[in-house]
């Protein structure tokens, strides 16, 4: 098969390779400006930015793709329903490596909590002061696990290691986090008894800007908040409200609602316009990461042998066991 490869960085590159597929790798992010990309394609290979959405769907349908490979577990990009309609198979990867995005969320607790960015900072300008860098314990501080999957089960573990009292909030709790003592309650308690709130479940119509002035309000003042899900969890101008009265001590996101076209680039040369993600840059108790939770090599290697497997797996069979519609 020949498969486009949209948003592709170097490691795509170097992990994406198959001596049975012709891979052709896209610096350009899919959208309707650059779907043509993908003319006499059999399929495309989209990473978490990429916008299929029903008009971008129908073209791909137009030029000959049949399948959409995601090398990512979210699949909020993708309209389902237009890609059934026009008989494209989608398959994700379900997981490839929870320990890297639990493990990421708890080095954002950390270094907001011991305020290692600013710490770092200080040194390296030869200030060796301490004033204004206290933290507290984790030990005995009760951390909300909003989403309690692969990952936020593995966070969870992580926090309970630290002494943590976890509360968990999730449809279907996990009854193994249930017996190893995480207590399992709704989503207002958890909001109103958490030192720390991790989020950690999908983006779906019910969950999108959960996170807002209403839900705020409930939050112990100064809560520290964690986001490596999804951006569209939180909504930003909420929250930067609640970092100017106080309400949110400290703010840690791998994850924000309007990254696409600048996470994942340099634009240190360029005017970036987007007021709010700026604003946010100028807290000292937040902490911006690119959306690199995923990032590790044990994460991208298996990311990359479950997308070669799925089109293996279509171009044999003409199906995929991770179609999204099915699995």
């Amino acid at each position: 098969m020949k498969i486009a490869v949209y948003s592709s960085k170097p490691h795509d590159h170097e992990f994406l390779r198959s001596g049975t597929h012709e891979f052709v790798f896209f610096d350009a992010r899919l959208d309707i400006k650059t779907v043509e990309l993908a003319r006499n394609f059999d399929g495309v290979c989209l990473f978490v930015n990429d916008a299929a959405d029903a008009a971008v769907i129908d073209v791909l349908a137009e030029i000959g793709c049949r399948l959409i490979a995601l090398r990512c577990a979210g699949f909020n990009n993708v309209n389902l329903a237009a890609a059934s309609r026009r008989g494209i198979v989608v398959c994700k990867v379900p997981a490839y490596s929870p320990h890297a995005v639990a493990e990421h969320a708890a080095a954002l607790l950390l270094a907001l909590n011991r305020k290692i960015h600013r710490a770092h900072s200080r040194i390296r300008e030869g200030d060796f002061s301490i004033n204004g860098l206290m933290g507290f314990d984790l030990y005995g501080k009760t951390v909300g696990v909003v989403g309690t999957g692969r990952i936020g089960a593995a966070f969870a573990r992580i926090m309970k290691g630290f002494g943590c009292r976890i509360l968990g909030c999730d449809p279907f709790p996990d009854p193994s986090l249930n017996a190893s003592a995480v207590e399992y309650t709704d989503l207002p308690s958890l909001l109103a008894l958490s030192d720390v709130i991790s989020l950690h479940c999908p983006l779906t119509q019910e969950s999108e800007h959960f996170i807002n002035s209403k839900t705020i309000a409930l939050m112990k003042p100064g809560v520290f908040l964690i986001n490596t899900s999804r951006g569209k969890l939180i909504n930003t101008q909420d929250a930067v409200k609640g970092l100017k009265k106080g309400l949110i001590g400290a703010l840690g996101i791998d994850v924000y609602e309007e990254e696409s076209g600048v996470f994942f680039e340099n634009l240190s040369n360029t005017i970036i316009n987007d007021d709010v993600l700026m604003r946010l840059t100028t807290f000292p108790n937040v902490i911006i990461t690119s959306h690199q939770g995923f990032f590790t090599r044990e994460a991208v290697e298996n990311i990359a042998a479950t997308t070669l497997a799925s089109i293996d797996e279509f171009a044999a069979s003409g199906t995929c066991s991770l179609d999204v519609h099915t699995s």
